[in-house]
């Protein structure tokens, strides 16, 4: 596992742009506090989310949230040597020579194939029970990034209704000056809550967690196809080759 540096940097960078622009402008910091609006805005959009998600693709996205900024590690030219090595392995011992690898390899899509090789199946066989496999996976993972985005429509509105509040506040005490000022920036704090917290975060997690999906997948293909390969006893520098355009 590696941290990713891009991630860390962009929300550094977003935070100091926004709170060092605020001084800038002679604004201080605590004047961006406000316990109302974090819980108007945090709650609507948490709540709305919730409504809105089957328990197990939300749980699934709070699982994925750590992608965000420690990616899997992905290592394809590393595999491409491994499938190599393995077709090899299955023109000299057969390929129940693969049967280590199956009970082995960290990866589990490269264990389930590579049992259904050591099984004896059809070369079609493997591929349609494979790709059902990588397909149910990549959509799972694509709806935990869709709550992200989700969030990161429903938080700017929960903001306005914020605002909204604030204001019939401010309406409501006309007479009593002293209790303006909050209503007024509960208003104001609340819609740079919810925008801030749409466009900052959760609609940046959504769009990398798509990336670091189609990622896997574009590997899991690559994957299916080396095990693929092997059952249908291609030459394995034809395999190095093919799978080597999944690299591109």
């Amino acid at each position: 596992m590696r941290l990713d540096f891009l991630s860390v940097l962009g929300v550094i960078i977003a935070f100091t742009a926004i709170l060092g622009g605020n001084v800038l402008e002679g604004g201080h910091l605590d004047s961006l506090l406000n316990g109302p609006a974090i819980v108007i805005v945090l709650g609507g959009t948490v709540g709305a989310i919730l409504l809105q998600t089957p328990v197990s693709v939300f749980m699934h996205a709070l699982r994925l949230a750590g992608r965000v900024f420690v990616p899997p590690r992905i290592q394809p030219r590393d595999t491409i040597k491994k499938f190599v090595r393995w077709s090899n392995t299955a023109r000299r011992e057969g390929l129940l020579g693969l049967e280590e690898v199956a009970e082995r390899s960290p990866d589990p899509l490269i264990r389930k194939g590579m049992q259904l090789l050591v099984d004896g199946n059809e070369p079609e066989t493997i591929r349609e029970i494979l790709d059902v496999e990588v397909e149910i996976q990549e959509q799972f993972d694509m709806q935990a990034a869709r709550v992200y985005e989700a969030m990161g429509g429903y938080s700017p509105t929960i903001g306005i209704i914020g605002a909204v509040m604030g204001l019939i506040h401010v309406m409501q005490n006309l007479a009593d000056p002293s209790l303006l000022g909050e209503g007024i920036a509960t208003a104001f704090v609340a819609t740079i809550y919810g925008v801030g917290l749409a466009n900052l975060f959760l609609l940046p997690f959504a769009s990398k967690l798509k990336t670091l999906t189609m990622e896997k997948t574009q590997f899991q293909e690559m994957v299916v196809e080396g095990v693929v390969s092997i059952a249908e006893g291609e030459n394995p520098r034809n395999i190095e080759t093919k799978l080597q355009g999944f690299l591109n």
